[in-house]
């Protein structure tokens, strides 16, 4: 294999949904022995990438401390009530509202700026949501290739009614969480949706905010915008999906549909941290596995609730639940809990766990890395969805009889959550299908394709 001729730079917000992938990207093409590999992110995540650094060095270039205004674990609780709501499209507003900030995004751009011009890349692989690299990328004509991390359509479909779009006109909108077949009011309410998108832009706030990222934009000679910009001047799309798992649409050549994109495991290698976590997933004939994401945040209700759903079917299945530690006050008495409960601040690898033939169904809030993960390894899901694109994954998995999705997700009520684990694990064709998409997941080769599809793109010859 020859070597590139310049660099390649990665570059990510520091969010894991985001940044995860893109981590075991550059972690295999260090196994290869690729030189040159840099990767920009926010100065928190630095030990994450040095770590990938299994073969050839990977050099971490940051982009300062992390904006709270645009990282979703360090928002209030104000906004992350208003972002998570029940409404679909009044939460997609608020996601909108609160991360739409030219004046970071214009800062994120010129501390990016000082990295190109110290490393000078061939190439700069980018997260679909990192707008000022794109940007960068488009004014310094640098190739440049998208990742994204969720459905194919999320990154295709116009959230516009005029603009441009790689799907059909009647496909759902983003963040909606409809389904393709749809009722005349669904119908109508998926037009509505992009209507009510176009209409926020027009509010004397948002105006001011258009205003400013005009001026900003002027100031840093970058173009106007364009909805489709990240699509139609990239060099390829990495998708870490498959087509089984979205409705069906012409997907475009440019887009490569790789699937999850997971590292060799163990992850965790022989680990003897685990508080003999490996052994008890040994010992077990039926775990349920409780993992939320890292934005997530229970009340006490609802972690009563998960108590007493695992209560509920004492004798039938374990559980593990991955609780953050800052949540954990939540719980009632250890002394008081089932004892087919198992709770952990940390676990070695999720993947691992995913991986256990004796984990028979994830329970997730529905993100983009977990729904593909659980699939990947062929593990039928019960979904919570918690906002924007985990409603979308979670009717796409309903449809395609993968997973169930609670009926009243803000309430988790134990009824509920029992009634879904108990269809999911009792009815085979759940494993069965997820199984079988699972195969063409790991068929479609993740991180060796993603790596092959990179290494012969014209940029690095």
């Amino acid at each position: 294999m020859s070597a590139p001729q310049r660099p390649i730079l990665f570059v990510s917000l520091p969010e894991s949904g985001l940044l995860n992938p893109l981590l075991v990207l550059v972690g295999e093409l260090s196994r290869r022995g690729v030189p040159d590999l840099w990767f920009a992110t926010d100065e928190p995540r630095r030990a994450d990438v040095e770590r990938q650094g299994h073969g050839s060095a990977v050099e971490f270039a940051s982009l300062g401390e992390v904006f709270s205004e645009l990282s979703a674990v360090s928002w209030s609780d104000e906004v992350y009530r208003e972002v998570t709501q029940t409404s679909r499209f009044r939460a997609h507003r608020a996601v909108v509202r609160q991360s739409y900030r030219p004046d970071l995004q214009a800062e994120k751009f010129r501390r990016l700026e000082s990295v190109v011009d110290k490393v000078e890349p061939a190439l700069m692989v980018i997260d679909c949501v990192a707008g000022f690299a794109v940007d960068l990328a488009v004014q310094r004509n640098i190739p440049f290739v998208l990742s994204v991390p969720f459905l194919p359509s999320n990154v295709l479909t116009s959230l516009n009614p005029f603009g441009p779009s790689g799907t059909p006109r009647n496909f759902p909108v983003p963040h909606s969480g409809l389904p393709f077949e749809m009722t005349l009011a669904q119908k109508l309410r998926n037009e509505l949706f992009k209507w009510r998108t176009l209409a926020m832009f027009f509010n004397p706030v948002m105006g001011k905010v258009l205003s400013e990222d005009a001026r900003l934009r002027k100031e840093l000679g970058l173009s106007k915008p364009s909805p489709m910009t990240r699509i139609d001047r990239a060099e390829m799309i990495l998708c870490n999906s498959v087509a089984e798992l979205d409705y069906p649409f012409p997907v475009p050549e440019k887009m490569k549909l790789v699937g999850a994109m997971v590292p060799p495991l163990p992850e965790s290698g022989q680990v003897d941290d685990d508080d003999g976590l490996v052994d008890w997933l040994d010992a077990q004939s039926s775990v349920v596995y409780m993992g939320f994401g890292t934005i997530t945040r229970l009340t006490r209700d609802q972690v009563a609730a998960l108590v007493e759903v695992a209560r509920r079917l004492d004798g039938r299945h374990q559980f593990l639940w991955k609780l953050p530690q800052e949540q954990q006050h939540l719980l009632p008495a250890r002394e008081s809990l089932p004892g087919n409960l198992r709770v952990e601040s940390w676990v070695p690898s999720q993947l691992d766990v995913l991986a256990h033939p004796n984990v028979r169904v994830f329970f997730t809030h529905g993100g983009g890395n977990g729904f593909h993960e659980g699939i990947y390894f062929g593990k039928p899901l019960v979904v919570r969805p918690l906002w924007v694109d985990c409603y979308d994954q979670a009717v796409r998995g309903r449809d395609h009889g993968i997973s169930l999705t609670l009926d009243r997700p803000r309430d988790m009520d134990p009824d509920d959550v029992v009634d879904k684990l108990t269809r999911v694990l009792g009815n085979p064709s759940f494993r069965e299908r997820a199984e079988r998409v699972g195969a063409l997941q790991r068929a479609a080769g993740g991180r060796t394709t993603a790596a092959d599809l990179l290494l012969g793109l014209p940029a690095l010859a």
